[in-house]
């Protein structure tokens, strides 16, 4: 379904939000869980908050963007909000294997170690640097390695020139890499 005919399946049957919420429910708790260090709890909670945003606005969605940079947009805010609220910082995080091998691959100067016995040490390794990353590096390697989105989308989301974001995305990866060092990921 495009998204114009998802909006416009929603204004003339607000049942129709339910997809809205079945599509991005795992993904935007996700990236809560991850960009904050809440309960599960209050995470639900600011994923209702989030929702219930989206629906309010939801005729205000420009269509010049995507509608899930959108979604992110209004997440990312809120996070922020939240934020500042409770001065929390972010949470930890957590890989699976393809995530895991994203952001890996994505370091490509990065000598990993391949040893299957080392495996999970590596990846618990990796979790640390990055969950111990600035807020904004920490976030810009979430959109673009475990959401996979482009430069564009990440721009839109920060609301930031794509430049910035590409910028903002190497000096991430260059920190991430001196935390694997820190941290002894690769000996």
């Amino acid at each position: 379904m495009s998204e114009k005919n998802l909006i416009k399946k929603i204004a003339e049957n607000p049942d129709a939000f339910s997809y809205v919420i079945d599509t991005y429910r795992e993904k935007l708790m996700r990236y809560i869980m991850r960009t904050t260090d809440i309960s599960f709890v209050d995470a639900e909670s600011l994923l209702q908050d989030i929702f219930i945003k989206i629906y309010r606005y939801i005729n205000e969605y420009d269509e010049r963007y995507s509608f899930s940079s959108w979604i992110y947009r209004i997440a990312h805010n809120m996070i922020v909000d939240n934020y500042r609220k409770s001065k929390k910082e972010s949470g930890n995080i957590s890989l699976d294997d393809e995530e895991y091998k994203n952001i890996v691959d994505s370091l490509s100067d990065w000598n990993s170690p391949h040893h299957d016995l080392q495996k999970n040490d590596i990846r618990l390794c990796v979790q640390k640097s990055i969950s111990s990353l600035p807020k904004n590096y920490k976030e810009i390697i979430l959109l673009k390695y475990i959401e996979g989105y482009s430069y564009e989308d990440i721009s839109d989301i920060l609301k930031i020139p794509i430049g910035t974001s590409s910028t903002l995305l190497n000096r991430a990866r260059k920190q991430l890499k001196e935390n694997l060092e820190k941290f002894k990921c690769n000996s």
